[in-house]
């Protein structure tokens, strides 16, 4: 792995890590000096800076270049464009790096790069054939790199909140020649697109109150001074959390179940819930800590006991309402009465491979068919789930096509057309000029 900013391997990670320490000179050949080839503000840019990114990018996977020379001058500008944003974010008072936040990111970067390592030997020879003396010297330059990326990431943050990056709307031709310019522009996959309607087995009233009896006992244990991790390894049927204690981690508004969401963003860290029902069972939510914009809370979920006779019915409904629809009752309709809220309902052109092995009538059924009733297995048998679904149309795998992403293109296009014109904005108040060999001009964009 390369210790520089992109990941290369082989004797290629050496040569790129030699040009980043190292000044520009023929090896061997006498001495030589690193060239200045542009200064925005008071801060030169380095020959030996220019053919690192150039190195770097052609390592990470990127085709030669046709034009040598416009691909040097992009590169010069990718990095002029990098100085002036940190130079204006140093300049911003509300702009604030900590140390702490550069020290976790040079930690991280740091365990990656040594983790790319089978020995510590191999890792130190790597560091001193970049001209890193030590994994402290090489950790002092990455403090540098991640201060500067951090700084970029802070300010763009910081406009995008002020509305000073405008949206931009792509024309027709602009989405077009950006599809044309792509160098590799892929393959899209077999995809289907169909509509489901989920059964979900629904346990009695009775079984929901026994359920809410246990989550209520459980709450006032630990408000009395339980151990939530310790309640939840042991009562909680949730099999992905219950075995972390109950925890979920950091979620943002809108990825949890309404319900759940309600309760866990109106929490004081440290509070017990009282029992919050959502289609999967009755949850105790404790919220650890708190973010402007996300939440870190774990739960234990008591989940209403299903028998065979309503496992049964659910799939018996199924069947139903699969022949309902076979002789023409609208399938929105039946959606929505009686699918289940937490399934999707639609799926547009969804990638065959990506689906579970459970779906399989859904990829050996052709476009206009209603596929025979299936079953989502759970843990649990008695609650699983039956489904059927009508397959809407099938697309079969080929090359990517300028219709396929036009959509996504126009997202990204608008984006990138924001930033050159806010880049633009910026380069016109900043001090930047070009030097080439025994001259000085002013750098002009490509």
């Amino acid at each position: 792995m390369r210790l520089g900013r992109r990941v290369a391997a082989g004797a290629a990670v050496v040569a790129t890590l030699v040009a980043r320490a190292v000044p520009v000179a023929a090896q061997g050949q006498g001495e030589s000096v690193d060239r200045v080839v542009a200064v925005v503000g008071n801060a030169p840019i380095l020959e030996s800076q220019v053919q690192e990114e150039i190195f770097g990018r052609q390592q990470g996977g990127m085709a030669p270049p046709t034009d040598t020379a416009a691909f040097r001058r992009q590169v010069l500008n990718d990095l002029i464009d990098q100085e002036v944003v940190v130079q204006v974010a140093a300049r911003d008072t509300t702009i604030k790096v900590t140390d702490q936040d550069v020290a976790d990111a040079v930690e991280n970067r740091y365990r990656e790069v040594r983790r790319s390592f089978t020995s510590e030997v191999d890792f130190r020879r790597e560091l001193q054939s970049a001209g890193f003396g030590t994994p402290e010297e090489y950790r002092r330059w990455l403090s540098d790199q991640q201060r500067r990326r951090i700084l970029q990431n802070k300010y763009f943050e910081t406009v995008r909140d002020r509305g000073q990056l405008k949206p931009v709307t792509p024309t027709e031709r602009e989405l077009r020649d950006y599809f044309d310019r792509a160098p590799d522009r892929g393959q899209r996959p077999a995809a289907v697109a169909f509509r489901q309607l989920v059964v979900t087995p629904r346990p009695s009233a009775a079984a929901k109150a026994v359920a809410r009896a246990l989550a209520d006992s459980i709450a006032t244990a630990l408000r009395a001074g339980g151990d939530f991790a310790v309640a939840a390894r042991r009562y909680s049927m949730d099999p992905g959390s219950a075995v972390q204690g109950g925890d979920l981690g950091w979620f943002r508004r809108g990825q949890m179940v309404r319900a759940f969401d309600a309760v866990a963003f109106a929490l004081k860290p440290g509070t017990i819930s009282d029992p919050v029902e959502t289609p999967f069972g009755y949850h105790i939510i404790q919220v650890q800590r708190v973010q402007p914009t996300e939440v870190n809370a774990r739960h234990i979920l008591i989940m209403p006991a299903v028998t065979r006779e309503e496992s049964d019915s659910a799939r018996e409904l199924a069947e139903q309402l699969r022949a309902a629809v076979a002789v023409g009752a609208p399938m929105d309709s039946l959606q929505r009465l009686y699918s289940d809220p937490e399934e999707e309902r639609n799926f547009d052109l969804f990638p065959i491979d990506q689906l579970p092995p459970s779906y399989g009538p859904v990829v050996q059924s052709d476009s206009g068919q209603l596929t025979a009733v299936f079953r989502l297995d759970a843990a649990d048998s008695l609650r699983s789930k039956y489904l059927f679904a009508l397959v809407t149309e099938k697309r079969a795998a080929g090359p990517l096509r300028f219709e396929d992403v036009r959509d996504q293109l126009r997202t990204r296009v608008g984006q990138d057309l924001a930033l050159k014109r806010y880049m633009e904005h910026l380069r016109r108040l900043a001090y930047v000029d070009i030097r080439t060999e025994g001259t000085t001009a002013e750098l002009r964009r490509p």
